[in-house]
C-alpha cells in the first residue's frame, strides 16, 4: 500500500471535496491523507468519503485538518448508518432547490406567507420530497428564527434530507445558527440535481 498526501488548504468550496473525489479515483490501493483548513471542508470531505462507503479518520495539528482515507486492501468497514436515519421514510425522489428565504418574486413580504404556505402544504403532499437544497438566502430559511423552521423539522424527521450550502451559511454569518439539515457544499449540489428530478424555487 502506498502512501499520498493531498494538500486542500486554501481551497474554496468544492475544491477539496472534487481532488478528493480525484486522489481516490486514481488511487487502486493506499492511505490518501487530505489536509484541510476548515471545518466545513472536513466534513464535507469525511461525508464523501462514508458516502464512497470508505472510512475517515480526522486529526487536528496545528489548526488543520489531517483527514486519512484508506482505499483498496485494509480499509475497514463502511461507516455505520445513523440509526435516527434508520427509520421508515416518507420521501420519494423530488428534490426542490430553494434559492431564496421568500417564494415567487415581487413583493417581500407576500413571498415570506407563499414560502411558510408552501412548506406547510408540502408536509401534506405524498410522497414527501427526498431532499431540499438550500442556496444562497435559501439558507436562512433552515436558520434559528425561521419563520418555516418547524415545517423543516417535521420533514427532516420524516426522512426528508436538508442541505444548506456552506459557503452561503459562511457568506450571511449563519453556520453557527443552522437548526435543521446539514451543511453541504456545491459538489454534492450539484451531483444531487444532475442525478434526480429537481424543481428551483
Amino acid at each position: 500500500m502506498s502512501d499520498r498526501i493531498v494538500d486542500c488548504r486554501g481551497m474554496a468550496c468544492p475544491g477539496p471535496v472534487i481532488t478528493t473525489k480525484k486522489a481516490i479515483e486514481e488511487t487502486s490501493s493506499g492511505r490518501i491523507t487530505i489536509i484541510v483548513d476548515n471545518e466545513v471542508a472536513k466534513t464535507n470531505v469525511t461525508k464523501f468519503a462514508a458516502a464512497n462507503e470508505l472510512g475517515a479518520a480526522v486529526e487536528v495539528k496545528d489548526g488543520h485538518y489531517y483527514i486519512s482515507i484508506v482505499k483498496g486492501k485494509g480499509a475497514g468497514q463502511p461507516a455505520e448508518v445513523d440509526k435516527c436515519q434508520a427509520t421508515t421514510t416518507e420521501a420519494g425522489s423530488q428534490v426542490y432547490l430553494i434559492t431564496q428565504d421568500t417564494l415567487g418574486h415581487g413583493s417581500p413580504e407576500l413571498g415570506a406567507v407563499l414560502i411558510k404556505a408552501f412548506m406547510t402544504t408540502l408536509l401534506e403532499v405524498k410522497p414527501l420530497p427526498a431532499t431540499i437544497l438550500l442556496l444562497n438566502a435559501g439558507v436562512k430559511l433552515a436558520a434559528q428564527g425561521s419563520p418555516v423552521l418547524d415545517q423543516l423539522t417535521s420533514l427532516a424527521s420524516r426522512g426528508v434530507t436538508i442541505l444548506s450550502c456552506g459557503t452561503c451559511l459562511d457568506y450571511y454569518q449563519l453556520k453557527t445558527k443552522l437548526a435543521v439539515g446539514e451543511i453541504t457544499n456545491m459538489y454534492t449540489i450539484v451531483e444531487t440535481i444532475t442525478q434526480n428530478k429537481t424543481v428551483t424555487l
